[in-house]
């Protein structure tokens, strides 16, 4: 049996692409796995994972520094066959394995260069150089590691000119998960928005659009504010008292609140690090059945009106983000089709089982080294 030792410095033991997808489908298919996380939450075993914990520091430097070196350190005592790491910080760590003859996976998340061009805290001249000098070190690193996994099919073209061995594994929904049988007639006047509450991800104009929208509906939003001040900054607006703040949902919570839901709203910025991306929440909404209302980016436009599952928007425009809601809620026909075919994409293509077997064929073909 294959030690598979999977690696993060910065993500929670839960974290749905590291531990509820891969991990446990990789353990589920017979390797022995063992995660090492870093959250002072302790040791643990969930669903044949191991889970090791070498203890949460505070600050950036420490995560960059003295974590890092204590998740190598603790991924040297394991002596796993193959390590699969999840962070851009963890590279140096990757390399050093590397080193001492050992099969090294980089999974690329988000694409980091691209991060770093669209900070606003940074000016131009110092965004473009952080950029291109991170850019040319994650090239020479991977170069060397033995394969890369990318999260998006635009990552993956990335690497695969770095590096031949250069697969995509998207976070598409596990079949089931978030759907609940339950006829439209039963939904409540609400649309909602789940994930990290931000500028970038358009909180701004849903609550806007929220003092717009003809009909009685109220925006659900579940996740946690980036920033205090941005929460304040929102509490002002007149859309406001038609808002539900939430806090953070698990799972259950998710699926209870989709269920209820007549749309789905995933209307993040136009910024550099957005627009070839796939976003999580979309096809978690298009899974539980219901309606999108999107950015209205090329990719994202061929997904959602590609397959009639939703509407989309100008992301800035909170007049046009109001009508699609209207629109929705006034046509409950409409609304449902869409969501029917929102949930046979999913099952169809955009599902974790066919992006598991990606996984599991890499592993497989590792396993021969």
């Amino acid at each position: 049996m294959k030690i598979i030792a999977h690696l993060t410095s910065v993500h929670p033991r839960s974290d749905t692409r590291i531990f509820v997808k891969q991990c446990r489908s990789l353990a589920a298919y017979g390797y022995d796995v063992t995660l090492i996380v870093a959250d002072n939450k302790g040791a643990a075993y969930r669903d044949g994972v191991k889970i090791v914990d070498v203890g949460w520091l505070p600050g950036r430097l420490n995560r960059m520094s003295r974590t890092t070196h204590r998740v190598f350190q603790k991924a040297l005592s394991i002596d796993a066959d193959i390590y699969h790491l999840h962070d851009p910080e963890l590279i140096p760590a990757g390399l050093k394995l590397k080193k001492l003859g050992k099969t090294v996976i980089f999974d690329s998340h988000e694409d980091i260069p691209k991060q770093f061009l669209a900070k606003p805290y940074l000016n131009f001249p110092l965004r473009w150089t952080i950029a291109k000098v991170f850019e040319s070190y994650e090239r020479l690193a991977c170069k060397r590691f033995d394969a890369v996994i990318a999260a998006t099919p635009f990552i993956r073209n990335k690497f695969q000119a770095i590096n031949p061995n250069t697969i995509d594994v998207n976070n598409f929904p596990l079949l089931g998960e978030l759907y609940t049988e339950r006829g439209w007639n039963k939904k409540q006047l609400e649309v909602c928005y789940v994930g990290t509450i931000g500028i970038n991800r358009g909180l701004k104009q849903m609550v806007m659009a929220m003092s717009m929208v003809k009909s009685e509906v109220r925006l659900q939003i579940g996740g946690m504010f980036s920033s205090s001040k941005l929460k304040n900054d929102v509490n002002r607006y007149k859309g406001w008292s038609r808002v539900d703040e939430l806090g953070f949902l698990d799972r259950n919570a998710v699926k209870d609140l989709l269920a209820r839901s007549v749309a789905g709203l995933v209307t993040l910025h136009p910024i550099i690090n957005y627009i070839d991306a796939f976003p999580v929440k979309m096809f978690e909404y298009m899974s539980a059945g219901i309606p999108v209302i999107a950015s209205n980016f090329p990719l994202w436009r061929n997904i959602v009106e590609g397959n009639n599952c939703g509407l989309c928007v100008d992301p800035l425009d909170p007049g046009a983000i109001a009508g699609a809601i209207d629109h929705l809620v006034g046509n409950p026909e409409l609304a449902s089709y869409m969501g029917k075919n929102g949930r046979q994409a999913i099952e169809e293509k955009y599902n974790w089982t066919i992006e598991e077997r990606k996984v599991i064929s890499l592993y497989e073909k590792l396993k021969q080294h």
